[in-house]
């Protein structure tokens, strides 16, 4: 064999060592990397981002069939507050929007419900949050409306009584009515009570002040001011809340 048709012979298998080369060094690293591990973490990963389904994308994760029933058909946002136990101030606010059958995740914030935390039956002055499915719409506040499609009032009259402590003087500078014994299509500070004083009322979402409240839900003003801009009458929005064990 010529030296000339030596070296086309010559350079193919060098051409093939080098593959054999890259693929010793990507092989392993894939290995390590891309495993049932990596597989779950990609996965918890993906789960953690906005917009990212649940496992069965037509229930809303953590509630049961029982408060499920109670969402309206034509609801198409659904506020979920998740206490994390019957006697727990701590919760979490997830917004799930609905798209064709299947809920979205949408966005998520670290909130405090009632100081004494839940109950079924609830009761003026209990300093619980009442567990149940209810109906958003009515918004108000200290503060000019943000850019809200739900009706809103803004009033003096909101503003938290200046013997309270400080740290709870911002609490009503925006507020979304939690529909608990109150009358839809009102002023949230509208003080009639359908069912009685003894049954309590004026449970809004509201500012955060950093601990548990009477037994409303309280936010940060990045999650008020997001709420109000997004919750549209004609998605018709219902909150769903209470702890855990009672959401399921």
């Amino acid at each position: 064999m010529s030296a000339t048709s030596v070296l086309p012979v010559l350079a193919t298998l060098a051409t093939l060592a080098g593959l054999l080369v890259l693929s010793g060094c990507d092989g392993p690293a894939r290995g390590s990397g891309g495993g049932a591990g990596a597989v779950a973490g990609a996965d918890r990963a993906h789960q953690g981002r906005p917009h990212a389904r649940p496992v069965d994308p037509t229930r809303i994760p953590g509630v049961g069939e029982r408060l499920r029933r109670r969402i309206p058909a034509d609801s198409r946002q659904v506020v979920a507050v998740y206490g994390d136990g019957g006697d727990s101030a701590d919760s979490t606010v997830v917004l799930y929007t609905r798209r064709g059958t299947a809920w979205e995740r949408t966005r998520g914030w670290p909130a405090h419900n009632g100081k004494e935390g839940w109950t079924t039956d609830h009761h003026e002055g209990d300093g619980r949050s009442p567990v149940g499915v209810f109906t958003l719409t009515d918004a108000g506040g200290v503060l000019a409306d943000p850019g809200t499609r739900l009706p809103y009032t803004r009033s003096a009259g909101f503003a938290a009584p200046r013997w309270w402590a400080r740290s709870h003087w911002h609490d009503f500078d925006y507020v979304i009515a939690i529909d608990y014994n109150r009358v839809k299509g009102t002023p949230p500070n509208d003080p009639t009570r359908p069912e009685g004083g003894a049954a309590g009322g004026g449970i809004w979402l509201h500012l955060d002040h950093g601990s548990g409240t009477s037994a409303c839900v309280g936010l940060s003003g990045v999650a008020m001011r997001y709420l109000l801009r997004t919750l549209d009458p004609d998605r018709h929005p219902v909150v769903v809340m209470g702890d855990r064990a009672h959401l399921g």
